[in-house]
């Protein structure tokens, strides 16, 4: 018979076995190998049942056990180290608490998804784990985090496969009370909630969930309250789900009601106040509108509350196609918002418009999630130095006037959290040669350029512990395997085939990501044939492993998936080629340490970082990569092989595809295969094992999230708690006047003549320019003058530009013009030229181009003062 209600029974713990609860409820476990070990020794077989979950685990082991653990002075006293150190852990002073400048009091992270172990499923991929490795890597630095989220009860879908190979999802349901979390409480013991007001007079409510992140707290608002109508309820059903009023609502409770947890979270446990907020993705962008609400209700205008609020706010963005950001119709937004809904206080005119693309190509009809980010926060980034690059000119019409290289976008390469992502025979490895300490440190904060001790490991060590890996990778494999063809249908008689998949002495590649069509799950693919004989090569065969989720509304996705299981699905093949279903955070903390080599193979430059290859770097996996991304800033030929791109504006896509795959296929077999097969006089491959020595050595450092998130504080955060101090409530008021003043006079702003002495255009002379400027209501002390200089191309545009201010002299003349003057020195040879132009200037802005408004020359002006130079 079938349950009608399932309720969740928690353990009661005899009283000397009570500090396990603690360490079950700290997700550091997820990371920290001393504490699972310990939970591994509490019941080996129920530890490896319940996948590795301590709350599982407590809640499946028999009383007769536990009573027996009371007892073990043994255990008890490794119970008491694991609590000692997850104590010293949390409360004492790390590497930020060592650091001066006026960092930040606290900083709220918003993001929609968090990967922070298979134990809490509430990511989809890239986005939510790299959410996750930013707090692990915040909780070991010390950084003062408070993580806000959404708790989705289907989570993202499981992934089976038919036995055609056609992705088909399942939305397993989950119980918060069986997850590593906590109810945020009142003082009276009642659950703490969030409420969000909706169109005619209902409300929205939300339960707050607490997961406890080593040092950092992460909220995880949950709508399933049976206070919520059914469609209220269903707001935070699953991760990426539904249409479009679903995921504004969605949104609306990430970026509202995550301001107002943050809020009831910092009143209840008396945590610091975030002095910044950072907006991981456009979908929380909501957050800034309540925080002008928050400023509203305090009497601060609606202009002061927007320079406030920005003063503290970073965004990033992690989308390097336009297709990837979340557009709301304009009427949709529009009724959510104002008297009777969400602000009544706040004319939804001015919350329309914060989000409106109203630059050259934009559609003024659609409400941007990935606009009104940029437009509340003072600061934002791309995640690798190309992808700051590809922000910049994707979103360079809100600075129109501005080259895209001026525009105030700037990047923070992704980094990975390494004692999530290096296997467990990697660190015994380390710890062997370098001690326990150095390791672990070296790993979670990171600081060096270089781990040189790498060198003190002996070749043999090296290869041995990629063979392990490899071999250990090749029963995971036919495990799972075995498992899908079992939920595809297969009987038992028919899988006596999977004892032979893959074999741990073959290079192994490795292929696990989402699948839209920019990734090219299916390159590999592209001819049949050549792709046969490379894995069924007699003297240098590759076997590869596949992975991926297509989303659930993408058949075309779906279709990439079910083309490429039955590739694999042949006989002739498929002890070399298979594909996994279901990727997630388990498997590919497996799947990473087990291949010699990580594919990626996307559309340059749609690949914002791609951290994958980073994870599998930090286990000795070498990469095999198109230039996009992280590989694109980092990569040299110790590390690994670029696969050649044909992006030419003249190539189509369907030859594009044939031609790099025709590179990647040459590279496989011509240079990786032969450098893993070649054998030195010690029967080792020499140069393979350098390879990974130098990938561990050079690159292990930098692709670390500590070394990210020291980065975020240093460049971001920093700042950014000292602008927001910096705009008080009256400092803000006079900012936003400024603005105003400046906008009205902009218009009339003007470059009127620009002259220079004579002199010989020989490198090393100097120009001395004068120029006259019409500045309106405006005078000196509100704008900046500048020659900008350099080399000039086929078509005139200046490129390598230089800046230099030019100096006001004397005071205004009887028509209100102002005189500049400055020198140009003529520092390179070869066609050159310049120009003038006018920018805002103000103490509190973080940019000249933070305005977006810019004066230059007419062409009448410029043509007189003859800009160019051969």
């Amino acid at each position: 018979m079938k349950a009608i209600r399932r309720i969740t029974v928690r353990p009661v713990l005899p009283e000397p076995l009570a500090p396990l609860h603690e360490l079950a409820r700290n997700l550091r476990w997820s990371w920290h190998t001393g504490t699972r070990d310990l939970f591994q020794a509490v019941d080996p077989g129920r530890w490896a049942a319940s996948d590795g979950d301590p709350v599982r685990l407590l809640g499946a082991v028999p009383h007769a056990r536990l009573a027996e653990l009371a007892a073990d002075e043994g255990f008890l006293r490794l119970l008491g180290e694991a609590a000692d150190d997850l104590r010293s852990y949390v409360e004492g002073d790390r590497w930020y608490q060592k650091q001066s400048g006026g960092l930040p009091a606290a900083v709220g992270y918003f993001s929609p998804e968090f990967g922070i172990t298979a134990a809490l499923p509430q990511y989809s991929g890239g986005l939510g784990i790299l959410a996750g490795d930013h707090l692990k890597a915040a909780s070991d630095l010390g950084v003062p985090l408070i993580g806000v989220g959404l708790l989705y009860r289907h989570g993202y879908f499981r992934q089976s496969l038919s036995r055609d190979g056609w992705q088909q999802e399942h939305y397993p349901v989950l119980d918060p009370h069986e997850l590593p979390l906590t109810p945020l409480r009142e003082p009276d013991g009642t659950d703490c909630r969030v409420a969000l007001a909706l169109p005619g007079g209902g409300r929205l409510l939300a339960r707050v969930w607490q997961a406890q992140v080593g040092r950092v707290p992460l909220l995880l608002l949950d709508s399933d309250v049976e206070e919520n109508g059914p469609g209220e309820r269903d707001v935070t059903d699953r991760l990426y789900g539904g249409g479009s009023e679903h995921r504004l609502l969605q949104e609306m409770l990430l970026g509202i009601g995550g301001v107002r947890a943050v809020r009831a979270y910092c009143r209840l446990t008396g945590h610091p106040e975030p002095e910044v907020f950072h907006t991981n993705e456009g979908h929380a962008g909501f957050l800034g509108v309540e925080r002008i609400h928050e400023l509203a209700g305090r009497g601060v205008d609606f202009d002061a509350a927007i320079e406030a609020v920005r003063a503290g706010t970073v965004f990033t963005t992690h989308t390097p196609v336009p297709a990837g950001i979340d557009r709301f119709d304009r009427e949709l937004v529009a009724r959510r918002f104002g008297p009777g809904a969400e602000l009544p206080g706040i004319d939804p005119a001015r919350i329309l418009g914060l989000g409106t693309e109203t630059y050259a190509g934009g559609d003024p009809n659609v409400f941007n999630m990935a606009v009104m980010g940029l437009r509340l926060a003072q600061r934002a980034n791309g995640v690798s130095t190309l992808h700051g690059r590809v922000s910049r000119e994707m979103f360079s019409g809100l600075w129109p006037g501005f080259d895209p290289e001026e525009v105030p976008i700037t990047s923070v390469t992704n980094g990975v959290h390494a004692p999530t992502w290096v296997a467990p025979e990697v660190l015994r490895l380390g710890t062997r040669h370098l001690g326990e300490q150095r390791t672990l440190e070296a790993l979670a904060v990171g600081g060096s350029d270089r781990w040189d001790a790498v060198a003190e490991i002996a070749d043999r060590d090296i290869w041995e512990l990629r063979r392990e890996l490899r071999g250990r990778l090749v029963d995971e494999v036919r495990e799972r395997l075995a498992a899908s063809w079992r939920q595809r249908g297969a009987g038992a008689a028919e899988l006596g085939w999977i004892d032979g998949v893959l074999d741990p002495d073959v290079l192994t590649i490795g292929f696990a990501r989402r699948v839209p069509s920019y990734k090219r799950l299916t390159l590999m693919l592209r001819d049949p044939d050549r792709l046969r004989r490379l894995l069924l090569d007699s003297d240098r065969p590759v076997q590869i492993v596949v992975a991926g989720k297509a989303h659930p509304a993408d058949d075309g996705g779906k279709r990439l998936v079910q083309e490429l299981v039955r590739f694999t699905d042949d006989p002739r093949v498929r002890h070399r080629i298979v594909f996994l279903p279901d990727y997630g955070m388990a498997m590919a903390q497996k799947l990473y340490p087990g291949c010699d080599i990580w594919l990626n193979n996307p559309l340059r430059p749609l690949e914002a970082c791609g951290t994958s290859g980073m994870k599998a770097a930090l286990n000795g996996c070498l990469n095999l990569s198109v230039l996009d991304g992280w590989w694109d800033e980092w990569f040299t030929p110790d590390f690994g092989w670029a696969i050649p791109t044909a992006d030419g504006t003249a190539t189509d896509e369907q030859r594009r595809d044939d031609l790099e795959a025709a590179a990647l296929y040459d590279l496989v077999e011509r240079r990786v295969a032969p450098r893993f097969y070649e054998r030195g006089p010690e029967g080792l491959p020499d140069r393979w094992i350098e390879m990974v020595r130098r990938t561990l050595t050079h690159l292990g450092p930098k692709v670390l999230a500590g070394r990210m998130v020291r980065e975020y504080v240093e460049k971001l955060y920093a700042p950014a708690a000292r602008s927001g101090r910096a705009l008080t409530p009256d400092a803000a008021r006079e900012l936003a006047r400024w603005k105003s003043k400046v906008r009205a006079s902009w218009p009339r702003v003007a470059v009127d003549h620009v002259e220079a002495s004579t002199a010989t255009a020989e490198l090393g002379a100097t120009l001395v320019l004068r120029v006259r400027v019409a500045l309106d209501e405006l005078g000196p002390e509100d704008v900046e003058v500048q020659a900008v200089a350099g080399r000039v191309d086929s078509g005139d545009r200046i490129t390598d530009a230089s800046t230099v201010s030019l100096k006001p002299v004397g005071g205004p003349d009887l028509d209100g013009r102002w005189a500049y003057e400055g020198p140009l020195s003529l520092d390179r040879t070869g066609p050159y030229g310049y120009t003038v132009r006018i920018l805002p200037a103000h103490r509190l802005l973080a940019s000249p181009a933070e305005t977006g408004l810019v004066t230059v020359p007419s062409e009448a002006t410029a043509e007189a003062a003859g800009v160019l130079m051969r």
